[in-house]
């Protein structure tokens, strides 16, 4: 990440769902969930919902590079409902991501315990002492004419950078991954990595509802 430099996309929001206790968004890549460290960093999309939506409040981020639906809290009641939806693993998140090389079996899972790598952060690494258990099932939607796979990855925990440390543990980086992938694999102009789907419990309505945005790679 030497002589990165944060040049988020300009797009307006993009809202998915409003009612009285959530509001969905498609968040594009390149742009924070919550402001970073220092001004250059202040602009989020956590930054712009506050300016449309001033009562609202955070539930769960996606990464940087990391594009795709998002959920807000429009209530206190609201966040606390969503927050202990997601602590108890009870949302239901689908991804789609570009893996490098064809990855094989059609479908799996990977369970292998995740930790920050503390010298190299905010890079995690697979640790079996002390990482904190992490598990992804895969399912794979076609393997490209350029020797890449296409996959749709569930991610049944919610540890940081879970889905691109556990396909890099598999040999198949996710294309354009700026920390995990090396080399060729790496020269993408995005992290191939889309939050494809979002379901979860609505605190509004009480019904499992679900939100989905279009795949934009």
């Amino acid at each position: 990440m030497t002589g990165f430099v944060y040049d988020p996309p300009q797009d307006p929001l993009s809202i998915l769902h409003r009612d009285a206790a959530v509001l969905v968004l498609d968040k594009p890549a390149g742009l924070l969930s919550v402001p970073g460290r220092g001004e250059d960093r202040a602009d989020s999309l956590q930054a712009r919902v506050l300016a449309e939506y001033p009562q609202a409040l955070l539930v769960h981020r996606l990464d940087l590079d990391t594009s795709g639906v998002v959920v807000f809290a429009l209530t206190p009641e609201a966040q606390k409902s969503l927050g202990q939806q997601f602590e108890y693993r009870q949302t239901k998140k689908s991804y789609l991501a570009r893996l490098w090389g064809h990855l094989s079996p059609p479908e799996g899972r990977v369970d292998l315990p995740l930790i920050v790598d503390w010298p190299n952060r905010p890079r995690q690494h697979v640790n079996h002492e002390t990482g904190k258990p992490a598990v992804t099932d895969w399912r794979v939607i076609r393997h490209e004419a350029d020797g890449t796979t296409r996959v749709r990855l569930f991610p049944l925990t919610g540890r940081s950078h879970q889905l691109r440390v556990h396909m890099q543990a598999q040999g198949h980086p996710i294309l354009g991954d700026p920390l995990y992938a090396e080399g060729p694999a790496r020269d993408f102009p995005r992290l191939m990595l889309h939050a494809e789907t979002l379901r979860f419990r609505n605190p509004a309505t009480g019904r499992m509802e679900s939100y989905g945005a279009p795949c934009p790679f």
